[in-house]
């Protein structure tokens, strides 16, 4: 099953070393889904209503979700 992983470079709680690794796991088995970093990005970098809020990622990443969404057939 593909996936669309969005993280934030300066998210301590999901160390980018997991993320990588997850990335080169699921391209490795040929599965064709997708990791993206917003490396200027903290934890919860969507969520307006926190401190960590980041507008140009996460207006990015509803763009690309809404776009991996469509391409899937779910929207």
């Amino acid at each position: 099953m593909p996936v669309l992983g969005l993280y934030g470079g300066k998210d301590q709680g999901i160390p980018l070393d997991q993320v990588e690794k997850m990335r080169t796991e699921l391209k490795e088995s040929g599965n064709p889904s997708q990791i993206i970093v917003y490396p200027d990005a903290d934890h919860a970098f969507f969520a307006d209503y926190r401190p960590s809020y980041n507008k140009a990622a996460a207006e990015d990443a509803w763009k690309k979700m809404l776009a991996w969404l469509k391409y899937y057939g779910v929207a």
